[in-house]
């Protein structure tokens, strides 16, 4: 690993925060002076800010790592790489939210807003080098996500699946910080995770029964936010929290197990690996019995996380945490591009019903051929990124020893083409009898601002889980990269 440079305070080293701080004054600002009617700025503001940090990352690539504000933050490789991924799920999931949010008649400002701080709790999450940090962004990310779930106050389902979130985050965060106080106990009263280690070492306290008590804890709390089962209730079952928090809890949980629990590298393996098997399967079987599109899309995920957890637990063997982000990437697209069309779809019909998707090529083939490309690519079906990703994972997989993980999440993947395979003979379907009203009164509507930046986000995603497989030399060149 190479050398750190410590640095008391260096804005540099969080310079693509503050770009998403500066945005959310200016976003502010613009509330307070601008006609509340002309929502096109405040869209134009946030994925500005968006875009500038997606660049600054990418400027900064292959900078010496540093860590500064007196050992609070990190950055290097890793850290960027993760953070780039929360940027882009951000920046795509913005354009869904334009049709929502004029459909729903609440505020713009507000929804932004919670949208970019949620984004911001993610990157500091990602760079957070002490527990109190790690904690604190953590919960920037968690509140923002809860206020997301119901920020459709007046609608019922919505406040009840804000309590449910709520109470079971709220629940999560406290195992997860009980957990956190046993580290900070047994090493003495260190909060720095390479400084926690050093003091498991000198008080001897890294083979203790409270280790058991802090990792266990901590594998519960991070299990939530994961989706992992038996932590995946309530599992979101919306485009940006279905993958943010996915992202931020993976680097989270990579950097916790692997630096912290190196001396308990086989009992997190074991119980990482229970958790995968459980997740791979329990997922794909549950929505194999889905009638929602959503929500089979929502336990879908929960086995694709099962399958992401390979790579955390193979780790830098083999290239095991670059198999893991570059599915990850893939994922980002798959599944963003998925929830696209569905919204579209939504928008357009009013259902969320699998079986109303019957014949919707005959009426629309464009958004039936996106659809079909997204969920081939979920499934796994070459020459799409999803089979590509999942190869390149198994491989690193099987390399690492991990016979039985690789295994179950190959048996897996095969069940889950199944109920895709069902979904798009459904889409292609031409008999009468088996196109819902739903369908025969399809209509698509004139152009807008709203639905174009739907589509546009349905097509770049679209694209991307077809091609993204065939050029991936780059992209596991640069993940390799990546360090600690």
């Amino acid at each position: 690993m190479k050398e750190f440079h410590l640095l008391l305070f260096n804005g540099n080293s969080i310079f693509p925060e503050c770009i998403l701080i500066f945005g959310l004054f200016i976003l502010l600002i613009t509330d307070l002076i601008s006609d509340q009617k002309d929502t096109a700025w405040f869209y134009f503001i946030s994925l500005t800010s968006l875009v500038l940090s997606i660049t600054i990352l990418l400027f900064r690539w292959r900078e010496e790592p540093m860590i500064s504000f007196l050992g609070n933050f990190q950055t290097n490789n890793f850290n960027e790489i993760f953070k780039f991924l929360i940027l882009l799920c951000s920046t795509l999931c913005i354009p869904l939210s334009v049709e929502y949010i004029q459909c729903t008649e609440m505020a713009i400002t507000e929804f932004l807003l919670f949208i970019l701080t949620a984004t911001l709790g993610g990157m500091f999450l990602c760079g957070a080098n002490d527990l109190v940090t790690i904690f604190v962004a953590l919960e920037c990310l968690s509140l923002c996500s809860y206020l997301l779930s119901g920020y459709t106050k007046k609608d019922v389902r919505s406040n009840e699946a804000t309590m449910k979130y709520l109470l079971m985050g709220g629940a999560s965060s406290s195992i997860l910080v009980y957990g956190l106080s046993w580290l900070y106990g047994l090493s003495g009263g260190e909060i720095e995770l390479q400084e926690i280690v050093n003091g498991l070492i000198n008080t001897q306290m890294y083979n203790s029964p409270g280790i058991w008590i802090a990792l266990i804890s901590i594998t519960v709390g991070i299990g939530f936010k994961l989706s992992l089962v038996p932590f995946h209730s309530p599992t979101p079952v919306v485009a940006f929290l279905s993958v943010i928090s996915k992202v931020a809890a993976s680097a989270l949980a990579t950097r916790i197990f692997d630096i912290i629990f190196y001396f308990s590298l086989n009992e997190w393996h074991f119980v990482l690996e229970i958790l995968a098997i459980l997740s791979m399967v329990l997922g794909n079987f549950i929505a194999l019995t889905q009638t929602s599109m959503k929500r089979m899309l929502a336990y879908s995920g929960i086995g694709q996380i099962g399958y992401i957890l390979i790579g955390i637990i193979d780790g830098d063997s083999n290239n095991g945490y670059a198999s893991m982000i570059t599915y990850m990437l893939f994922y980002i697209f798959m599944n963003l591009g998925t929830f696209a069309c569905i919204v579209l779809f939504g928008l357009r019909t009013g259902t969320d019903n699998i079986r109303d998707y019957a014949g919707l090529y005959t009426k629309d083939p464009f958004l039936a051929f996106s659809l079909t490309l997204c969920l081939l690519s979920l499934g796994g079906i070459p020459p799409l990124a999803g089979f590509f990703g999942k190869i390149y994972l198994f491989w690193c997989g099987w390399q690492a020893g991990s016979y039985l993980l690789v295994s179950i999440g190959a048996l897996m993947s095969v069940i889950s083409i199944y109920y895709y395979l069902k979904i798009i003979k459904l889409l292609m379907t031409e008999r009468n009898r088996e196109i819902t009203p739903h369908v025969q009164n399809y209509r698509i509507s004139s152009s807008s601002i709203s639905k174009n930046s739907i589509e546009v986000s349905m097509i770049v995603c679209s694209i991307a889980s077809a091609i993204l497989g065939i050029v991936m030399n780059p992209i596991i060149a640069i993940a390799q990269e990546t360090f600690f």
